[in-house]
C-alpha cells in the first residue's frame, strides 16, 4: 500500500507540475507596478546516480569522509568474463565499509565510532544501517538512494526517491523554517531559486531514533547537523572533472553511464556541517544523468531475512495500524 501511495503521488505530481514554472521579479522602478518574469530551471524527471558508497569527492578543500579500503583486483577474470563486483582497482570496496576515522575532519568520540563500525565490516560483519534494515534514511544518508524524480510546482519541490522504503522529501518554496522545530526522519527542507539554481536549506534530522548515521560508515551526527544543497542543469564540460573523480573513487556497478551522455546533466553541489561532529564543514557534489526509466517498483520489508547474517532485518514496527 505504502508503494501504491508513492507512485499515485509521482503520477498526480507529475501530471500537474508545470515544466517551466516561472517567477515573478520586479522590474524597473519598484514603486511602478511592472513586473517581469524570469524562467525556472526546469529539473524535473527522474535521474540517475549509479555509484557505491555516495559522493564525489571536491577538486580542493574537505571532501566527505572515504573508504579506507580500496578494491583490489581487476574487473576481467583469466576467460575474459566480467566478475562482481565489477569495481576498478582502487576504487571504493563495497564489501568492506571502513570509514577514514583518521581524517581530522571527524570528532575524536565521533572517529571511535567510525573506526569500530569499520572493524566490524573487516571482520566480515554486515553491521546495520537505516538501507539494510528498512528505516527512513535520514539526511545526508539519503543520498545513498541512486535514483530520484524530481517534481517541481509553484510553492514547493518534491523528491523521490527509488528506494524499498519509499523516501520522499518535500521542500517548501520560499518559506522558512518553523520556529520551534520539530525534528523528523528527513528533516525540515526550504528551498528557493536563485537563478538557474535551486538551493535548499535542511536543520532537524530526527536522532532520537534507530540507526541515526550520515553514511555507509556510520559517521554520527547530531541536532546541530545543517545540509545546503544546490542544484543546477550542468554541460560535460561543466561535469568531467567530477565524473573523473567519480570515477576514481567510487564503485559504478551499473558502468560509466556519464562519459557517454552529452545531454543535460543535474548536479547537486552539497555542503555538510555538523558543529557536534566534524571539526568543519565540507562539500561534495553528485552528478546526475537521465534515468532511461520511472522510479523502478521496490519494497524493502517482503524478504526481511538476511542471508549474509543468517538473521532477519529490524525493520520498522508498530503496535496497531498508524490509520
Amino acid at each position: 500500500m505504502a508503494l501504491h501511495r508513492i507512485l499515485l503521488l509521482y503520477v498526480t505530481v507529475a501530471m500537474s507540475a508545470v515544466p517551466a514554472i516561472g517567477q515573478t521579479l520586479p522590474s524597473g522602478d519598484l514603486s511602478g507596478g511592472t513586473t517581469q518574469t524570469a524562467a525556472v530551471p526546469d529539473f524535473s524527471g527522474t535521474w540517475q546516480h549509479p555509484v557505491f558508497p555516495w559522493f564525489e569527492p571536491p577538486a580542493s578543500g574537505q571532501g566527505p569522509i572515504t573508504n579506507l579500503s580500496r578494491w583490489a583486483q581487476s574487473t576481467a577474470n583469466s576467460d575474459g568474463g566480467q566478475v562482481l563486483p565489477a569495481g576498478t582497482p582502487g576504487v571504493s570496496d563495497y564489501d568492506q565499509l571502513v570509514g577514514d576515522y583518521k581524517n581530522p575532519l571527524l570528532q575524536p568520540w565521533a572517529a571511535e565510532t567510525v573506526r569500530k563500525f569499520g572493524e566490524m565490516s573487516l571482520a566480515g560483519i554486515t553491521f546495520p544501517n537505516p538501507s539494510n534494515q528498512c528505516w527512513p534514511m535520514p539526511m545526508p544518508f539519503t543520498f545513498k538512494n541512486f535514483i530520484v524524480a524530481v517534481l517541481q510546482e509553484k510553492d514547493r519541490v518534491t523528491l523521490v526517491y527509488s528506494s524499498p522504503q519509499n523516501e520522499v522529501r518535500r521542500i517548501r518554496l520560499n518559506a522558512s523554517h518553523p520556529n520551534p522545530l520539530r525534528p523528523s526522519w528527513y528533516g525540515d527542507s526550504i528551498g528557493h531559486y536563485e537563478g538557474d539554481t535551486l538551493v535548499v536549506d535542511t536543520v532537524g534530522v530526527k536522532t532520537g531514533r534507530r540507526y541515526a548515521m550520515q553514511d555507509l560508515f556510520g559517521t554520527p551526527y547530531t541536532d546541530k547537523l545543517h545540509i545546503v544543497e544546490r542544484y543546477r542543469l550542468r554541460d560535460y564540460e561543466d561535469v568531467k572533472g567530477a565524473i573523473e573523480r567519480n570515477r576514481k573513487e567510487n564503485w559504478m556497478f551499473a558502468g560509466d553511464v556519464w562519459s557517454r551522455h552529452r545531454g543535460k546533466f543535474l548536479q547537486a553541489q552539497v555542503t555538510i556541517e555538523d558543529a557536534g561532529v566534524f571539526t568543519a564543514p565540507f562539500t561534495a557534489t553528485m552528478t546526475y544523468v537521465p534515468n532511461p526509466d520511472l522510479l523502478p517498483e521496490s519494497i524493502c520489508a517482503e524478504n526481511p531475512h538476511e542471508y549474509y547474517n543468517n538473521r532477519d532485518s529490524d525493520v520498522p514496527k508498530a503496535g496497531k495500524p498508524d490509520f
